[in-house]
């Protein structure tokens, strides 16, 4: 081989590991540039992942929102229903209260007239009874007739008092007792005490003990008693009173029919 020939080989040589030097540089450009990418696909596919992490957890949010609120729905909605049967029922019960005042109008046409019918009943049977606590008892009646005059009053009230006036009335038959009083003799009024056993027997004593009566119911009049009498009816007033034991004496009584 000439001189000048291996001069181009080595030329050529310097030239080809220049190339190849070149190339080396060349593909570390690419592998960097390759690397570069590859980086930001991972930062890239990172920041995608983290979205989607994000869009999960606000979807499981929403979706847990979702089921609260249609539980609560249905909760809601059962209590409305719970309501409702019971706005139900109280429309109900005030149709039956608004029957209830209808009907009382009515029962008040019938009543309000059976009452003064039973005071002015009672007023005569307490003038044709046996006078014991005689006063009392008119002015329990003449009570009445106010009350039934009285519009604070209401008519259950007022037939309340009637019905109790009765009650007491009926009492009398079965009262031992002893109060007193003024008695009627006609011409004259003296203070006494009287003393009855049911209606069986009303007596009257002067306070001195010394004159006794007895009613005669059939006579509407007052009988006296003689002197036997006397200390039979002190002891009944004190028995009454309590000041004495009860105990058998011996007191005038009219039958049945006399006068």
């Amino acid at each position: 081989m000439s001189k000048l020939s291996k001069k181009s080989l080595i030329a050529t040589t310097i030239v080809g590991a220049l190339a190849i030097t070149a190339s080396n540089f060349a593909a570390a450009d690419v592998l960097k540039d390759l690397q570069k990418a590859e980086a930001n696909v991972f930062k890239a596919s990172v920041k995608s992942q983290n979205i989607i992490n994000n869009m999960y957890e606000q979807t499981q949010i929403l979706l847990a929102d979702y089921r609260n609120t249609v539980s609560e729905a249905d909760v809601l909605r059962g209590y409305n229903d719970h309501v409702q049967r019971m706005v139900d029922d109280q429309k109900s019960n005030i149709a039956s209260l608004q029957k209830q005042i209808d009907e009382i109008d009515i029962v008040k046409q019938g009543v309000v007239p059976l009452m003064y019918k039973m005071i002015d009943t009672l007023e005569t049977f307490i003038s044709l009874d046996v006078p014991m606590n005689l006063e009392r008892r008119k002015d329990r009646v003449a009570g009445l007739r106010n009350v039934m005059q009285d519009s604070d009053v209401t008519t259950s009230e007022q037939f309340r008092l009637v019905l109790e006036a009765y009650e007491i009335e009926a009492g009398y038959g079965t009262i031992f007792d002893a109060y007193q009083g003024e008695l009627d003799l006609g011409d004259s009024k003296i203070t006494v005490d009287f003393v009855h056993m049911g209606r069986v027997s009303l007596l009257a004593q002067s306070l001195d003990m010394k004159h006794s009566w007895v009613w005669n119911n059939g006579a509407r009049s007052w009988d006296e008693l003689d002197d036997e009498y006397a200390k039979p009816i002190t002891d009944a007033i004190r028995m009454a009173r309590k000041m004495l034991p009860m105990n058998l004496t011996k007191l005038p009584i009219f039958a049945a029919g006399a006068k």
